[in-house]
């Protein structure tokens, strides 16, 4: 299927990405059939005459000048660069050629100048956030003053958004390169290196004289792909490269009005798998005139807090129901799991490493090799763990807006959350936890929709009442009125008395500034998503309440970078040992106890009334889709969508925000 997709009014073009298996194909000038195994080799040829290519590519043009010239955007006679990479370099004067005595044809040059251009592209980014850092390296690199944050976001083009843990990595990453050399590195070629080559074949650079892509009139869940391959690893002459057709099995997710576009092809375990693009037509989201949003909190004991709330015509903001929860602990226990093995494994690999000390040593060496394949495997069990629940909550918080006939989902951007004094085990969770991914699925299946998701700023969100803005009293549990903690939220204000779990406060109060604020949502120019910026310093200005002297001193704020606190005193002496009590924990663990982080706090309180069962896939309005997928059933639960009509109850006024 080929040409423009036609869009009717209220329709927005929306491209997505697939992925499909290339199990057999046929030559198209000997008839035969080629095998799995076959195929792979074939293509695993023509990704290594490409990967020398851009390796050689980029070798010659990895440094800040010819960066910077590309970044410009116009060549030396001012002319706009074109979009498409290799074009661009072309027009650059920056040729490659193959090896000596390898024949390939014109298309083959374009991939491996289209790969190398994206490199070279993306890497400028990177190159002025570091040479930010750098101009402005502070005095001492594990804290800046607010002066030195003020100076280094004032070196970095854009700073003033860029989330604060983003400068740290690059502070640590100089400071660990200067702990190595004696000096800090001039920039960010020299920090990182020439990167890594992959092995694919960027198709979209090539045009029908490489390889075409059609869908099956009869099956439009098959596509035929036809491609030129090499016959040897080395081909002389043109003859060495023949057709290959390749059928297709499309995934359910692609719509039958789709457009193909050419996939790009990667090797992975001796298969062959294509990346295929395409374009559909979807309703298109708007950036205004929401009356009925969802709101979503990122939580400490449950993954994800989302509910609804309508904007009605008197500004008056309703709550449509009492909300849901995404509960993933037994998932994250996993992966934190994972992640304390994969620790243990680079630590013995490390000191493998320092044992050989560049000396040959047989025993030594197989036995790190067994170790790096070791750390291969959990890393990949923990990457894909990562992708499951990212799609699983995602796919949750659709569905919840799609059940509320919502239009917006209003999501807190935590970005720059820095996890700080709530210990080494918790802050570690925090840290790692797939926000970046969920976000980035949210938006994939909102567009599906046209359901916007907007990022607002997480301040004051859980500290505040939803109802009436006054500092909340945080409290261990709702039978527990007097303990200090974090899981359950009072309100002092008499006249509201508002009470109720922490994260449920947050998501009430994430998509009331969502709607209030909805006028001011602008699109971000790097990233081309919705963001929400310009409302805090209007929010502290508008909203003078009195605080309570009553109100939690250890309020967990998610957002904006850590305001200095005093330094704790120092901790009390344990008890010594006594001897009638062998297994008394003073300085070092009682033997037999396995060293384990400190437990997850319980996903929901015994006296809330929540649906714990994963969720159902109802027929009718559910996407398709929208199972949490396999195992999950056993490690996820969510508060499932209700496709009936929600009753309102009074919540929250106009004034909120």
């Amino acid at each position: 299927m080929s040409g423009k997709l036609r869009l009717a009014e209220g329709e927005a073009a929306r491209t997505a990405c697939a992925r499909a298996l290339l199990r057999t194909g046929v030559d198209e000038e000997t008839g035969e059939a080629l095998s799995q195994a076959v195929l792979a080799q074939r293509v695993g040829w023509c990704a290594d005459l490409v990967a020398g290519m851009v390796a050689a590519l980029i070798g010659e043009h990895w440094n800040t000048v010819d960066v910077q010239v590309l970044a410009a955007g116009v060549d030396a006679g001012g002319r706009r660069l074109p979009s498409h990479a290799w074009m661009a370099l072309r027009r650059l004067g920056w040729a490659v050629a193959p090896p000596g005595g390898v024949r390939v044809n014109d298309r083959v040059v374009r991939m491996a100048q289209e790969q190398a251009g994206r490199a070279l592209r993306s890497v400028k980014w990177r190159a002025d956030v570091t040479a930010g850092v750098l101009a402005a390296w502070p005095a001492d690199p594990r804290q800046r003053t607010p002066a030195e944050w003020d100076q280094v976001r004032s070196s970095i083009p854009g700073g003033e958004y860029l989330p604060s843990n983003v400068i740290k990595g690059r502070t640590r990453q100089a400071a660990t390169f200067a702990k190595v050399n004696g000096r800090l590195p001039v920039d960010v070629f020299e920090l990182e290196g020439v990167p890594r080559i992959g092995r694919m074949l960027l198709l979209a650079a090539c045009d029908r004289q490489q390889a075409t892509i059609e869908r099956s009139d009869t099956d439009p869940a098959k596509a035929l792909l036809r491609l030129q391959l090499p016959t040897r690893p080395d081909p002389r002459t043109y003859r060495d490269w023949t057709w290959v057709e390749c059928p297709i099995r499309l995934p359910s997710t692609v719509p039958a009005s789709a457009v193909l576009h050419l996939p790009a092809l990667r090797i992975t375990d001796g298969t062959v798998r294509a990346d295929m693009a395409y374009t559909h037509a979807v309703p298109k989201a708007r950036a205004t005139g929401h009356t009925v949003a969802v709101g979503v909190d990122w939580g400490l004991n449950t993954l994800l807090s989302a509910g609804a709330l309508r904007l009605g015509k008197d500004g008056r903001i309703t709550a449509l129901g009492a909300g849901g929860q995404f509960r993933a602990a037994g998932v994250l226990a996993k992966q934190h799991r994972l992640r304390r093995l994969s620790e243990r494994l680079h630590a013995k690999a490390d000191h493998y490493q320092r044992l050989l000390g560049g000396r040959p040593d047989e025993q030594l060496s197989a036995k790190h090799e067994v170790l790096a394949g070791e750390i291969r495997h959990v890393s990949a069990r923990r990457s894909n763990l990562n992708d499951a629940l990212a799609w699983a909550a995602a796919r949750w918080t659709v569905d919840q807006a799609i059940a509320a006939r919502a239009s917006v989902i209003y999501l807190e951007d935590l970005r720059s959350m820095e996890a700080k004094g709530m210990g080494h085990s918790l802050n570690t969770r925090l840290s790692q936890q797939v926000r970046g991914k969920i976000t980035d699925r949210m938006r994939h299946l909102a567009a599906e929709h046209g359901i916007a998701v907007v990022t607002v700023p997480a301040h004051n969100t859980s500290k505040h009442c939803p109802q009436c803005l006054t500092p909340l009293q945080h409290r261990k549990a709702p039978d527990r009125p007097t303990t200090p903690g974090w899981k359950w939220a009072i309100c002092p204000n008499q006249s509201c008395r508002w009470q109720g779990d922490r994260d449920h406060g947050a998501w009430r109060r994430i998509a009331a500034r969502g709607l209030t604020h909805q006028g001011k949502t602008v699109i971000d120019k790097t990233s081309g998503q919705m963001v929400i910026r310009s409302v805090v310093d209007e929010l502290e200005a508008a909203a003078v309440v009195t605080p309570s002297s009553n109100a939690s001193r250890w309020d967990r704020s998610k957002a904006g970078p850590t305001r200095h606190k005093p330094p704790r005193p120092a901790p009390r002496r344990r008890r010594a040992p006594s001897p009638t009590r062998p297994h008394s924990r003073a300085g070092k663990r009682p033997e037999g106890h396995a060293p384990t982080d400190r437990k997850l706090p319980r996903a929901a309180h015994r006296h809330q009334s929540v649906n714990t069962t994963s969720t159902p896939t109802t027929t009718g309005h559910r996407p398709r889709g929208a199972a949490l997928g396999a195992g999950f059933h056993l490690h996820a639960h969510a508060t499932p969508p209700r496709w009936e009509t929600i009753p309102e109850t009074q919540s929250d006024s106009g004034s909120l925000s």
